[in-house]
């Protein structure tokens, strides 16, 4: 009998079994929105695998126990970590009402306070989860930090002047200055596919897409964003699924992309060379999308969930355009409902105040933003609790915050 039990044990096929056994045990514990591609955290480590086959303890917890630990917060803590709260001129310790409610990210706007790298550590030393701390460095006239780091021509210009690798070489010297600062995200590069003038209120583009060809949109914004990413930036690339050729300027009312169709090949490649080159966060456009939606992507199932997430099999960060601007009021959307609907949808992270339009800006008194994340996270809870909002999507959103910022919840307990 021993010698039965040994000689199986050498047969390769029983580990596989054994293996696959293993592997649906885990997979049982996985809170994944099954109308969703996992979540980049959702597959169990090699080491936690080597631990469970040999009966001994992980050296750290698997997915499946972060899960877990999400789970036991409160409603509202969860939907605090998916909103990103705009700081006008970098003015983040007027915030700390807000980031005592555990706001997921700061957005830098308008420009930089001088003193930005001491409120950013004051900012994460209260913070109980770290902040993702977010500006827009696109080059040309979208730069937020202003002196603070180094300026970079228009994302045309750099097309046209410079090479991919002195692009990406560009990009990590940036990174590695806004790293230095504590500004871990650059909401760039732009991928859309434009060669218009611009940017203006008919054209949310112009000179901040590089090229109006796709391929060379591509090749520059992915070596852009592998700059980034070598100096430990995370790059977010936008505008999905692309506003080349929109009707007009979201951030003022409502537009059109190009039709889905002509998208295919007009505006769509860039996103998908990002995808394929594991880029890790992309933003969804607020316009329309026709032939896909009827309202504006960032709200819409079909554009974030169906086409990004199914049909290209997108597993980051998904964040939201500003659900504040003219194309989301337009469309009948109060901010906290337009929060509902794009997190439903299967954002990860709404962006409010970002455009810097009049309205928008209005908005931004330290006040008024801690009374929006407020209704913003109320509305949140409020729809988990009614079944409008599943709460496996809420806690699949929280993931993928927490995975992009490499919060490792279990460690923390």
């Amino acid at each position: 009998m021993m010698r039965r039990v040994r000689s199986r044990r050498r047969d390769p096929r029983w580990h596989a079994t054994r293996l696959a056994t293993l592997a649906l045990i885990a997979t049982a514990c996985g809170t994944t929105n099954p109308a969703a591609p996992p979540s980049p955290t959702a597959p169990a480590s090699p080491s936690a695998t080597t631990s469970t086959a040999s009966a001994t303890p992980s050296p750290s917890p698997s997915p499946c126990a972060a899960a877990a630990v999400i789970a036991t917060w409160p409603l509202a803590r969860r939907a605090a970590q998916l909103v990103a709260v705009p700081a006008i001129d970098g003015h983040i310790t007027a915030l700390d009402a807000v980031i005592a409610q555990g706001a997921g990210g700061i957005l830098v706007l308008g420009s930089a306070a001088p003193d930005l790298r001491q409120q950013i550590s004051t900012a994460q030393t209260a913070a109980t989860v770290p902040l993702m701390i977010m500006a827009d460095q696109e080059g040309g006239g979208v730069q937020r930090l202003g002196q603070l780091v180094q300026s970079l021509p228009w994302p045309r210009d750099m097309a046209q002047t410079m090479t991919a690798p002195a692009v990406e070489s560009a990009a990590a010297t940036l990174a590695a200055q806004m790293r230095s600062l504590g500004v871990s995200v650059d909401l760039a590069p732009v991928l859309d596919v434009d060669g218009g003038p611009g940017p203006s209120t008919s054209n949310p583009d112009g000179s901040r897409s590089f090229s109006a060809d796709p391929a060379t949109a591509s090749t520059y914004g992915l070596a852009f964003a592998s700059g980034l990413r070598t100096s430990g930036v995370l790059p977010v690339v936008k505008h999905f699924p692309g506003l080349g050729g929109s009707t007009a300027n979201t951030d003022t009312g409502p537009a059109n992309t190009l039709p889905y169709a002509t998208l295919q090949t007009a505006g769509l490649p860039p996103f998908r060379q990002a995808i394929s080159a594991g880029l890790p966060a992309i933003m969804v456009a607020n316009a329309a999308v026709p032939g896909l939606t009827t309202g504006p992507a960032s709200l819409s199932t079909a554009a974030i969930t169906g086409l990004l997430r199914q049909q290209l099999a997108f597993t980051g960060l998904v964040l939201t355009d500003s659900l504040s601007a003219g194309a989301i009021t337009a469309a009948g959307f109060a901010l906290p409902d337009a929060s509902v609907a794009a997190i439903t949808a299967g954002a990860d992270m709404v962006l409010f105040g970002s455009t810097l339009t009049a309205a928008e800006t209005a908005l931004l008194s330290p006040d008024h933003v801690a009374a929006s994340v407020t209704a913003i996270v109320q509305a949140l809870v409020g729809a988990v609790q009614s079944g409008h909002l599943q709460v496996s999507r809420l806690n699949d959103a929280v993931m993928h915050v927490l995975a992009a910022k490499g919060v490792d919840v279990c460690a923390a307990r």
